[in-house]
This record gives C-alpha cells, sequence and structure tokens, in this order.
C-alpha cells in the first residue's frame, strides 16, 4: 500500500479555485457607501479645546435617551461630537450601535440645523432600546435643537 504524499503541495495542483470578482452588493452600493458613510471632519468635533468650551459655557437639552450639551459654534457649521461610556454597555458592539445612530440622525438633519458645537451623550437607557426608538428619540433632540436657530438673534437690537 502506497502513501500519497500531501505536503508540499505539486506545483501543477491548485488546491483552490481561482479568484473570482464578487459582484457588488445590492444593498450597500460601493459608490455611495464611500461617499456618505462618515461625517466629514469639518462636522465633527476633534480639538480638545472645542470639548472644554462646550464644558465651560454650554447649555443642555435632553430627551429620554439622551443628552446634548451645545453652544453656538464661531465655525459657522453645525458640529457634532458623541460620547457612549462603558456605563451605558459594557459590550463595545452595542455602543458601537447607539453611535452609528447618533451619526446617521447628525448626517441625514446637518444641511438643517444651526450653527452648533454639540455633544451628544447617551444615557443608560439607550442600550436597552432598539434602533427604531433610538431613531425617534435622536430625531426628537435634533429638531429640538434646529428650532435653537429662530431664538439666537446675532447682532445689536434693530434700530
Amino acid at each position: 500500500m502506497g502513501s500519497v504524499r500531501a505536503w508540499p503541495p505539486q506545483m501543477g495542483a491548485k488546491s483552490f479555485p481561482p479568484a473570482v470578482p464578487r459582484a457588488a452588493s445590492a444593498s450597500y452600493p460601493e459608490t455611495t457607501m464611500k461617499a456618505s458613510a462618515g461625517l466629514p471632519r469639518s462636522a465633527r468635533l476633534t480639538r480638545p479645546a472645542d470639548f472644554a468650551a462646550l464644558g465651560r459655557a454650554a447649555a443642555a437639552l435632553g430627551t429620554r435617551h439622551f443628552v446634548a450639551r451645545y453652544r453656538f459654534s464661531p465655525s459657522g457649521h453645525p458640529r457634532m461630537a458623541q460620547s457612549v461610556s462603558k456605563r451605558v454597555h459594557k459590550h463595545a458592539v452595542q455602543r458601537n450601535r447607539i453611535k452609528r445612530q447618533i451619526r446617521t440622525a447628525f448626517r441625514l438633519r446637518r444641511e438643517n440645523m444651526p450653527s452648533l458645537d454639540m455633544l451628544i451623550i447617551a444615557r443608560v437607557t439607550a442600550a436597552a432600546v432598539d434602533n427604531h426608538v433610538l431613531a425617534a428619540d435622536l430625531a426628537t433632540l435634533l429638531q429640538r435643537l434646529a428650532a435653537l436657530k429662530l431664538q439666537h438673534a446675532t447682532g445689536t437690537m434693530p434700530g
């Protein structure tokens, strides 16, 4: 009884079928995924000084699952940061789900937002609800923030 040598493979033998390019997914087209998946850097709070300013001179609005600390932005356009701590949920998967909901809600409504710097903080209750409830709660919060542009008047009194 003879044995067949399995390793090293024969030079002419192929162990796997040749790579075939996969078709693009219909649910996630690559062209739109790259362009709209995230927020541009100009729409995010990135510097520590921006966070410090929010801590010092910011007002707050809250909903059942989120708190938003905000101040009127000197940049001239809305910018957002988010905070979902381990206190909200110990698993990163759940925290990332909440962060995706925050980013998506802001990205969809950014055009209608006033020039605000805002930090959206998830409450502990956010981890226990599904995405539809989070999206509705974020829509309420962002609508309330969008209404602030009517109240904030720059300049002096008309005379």
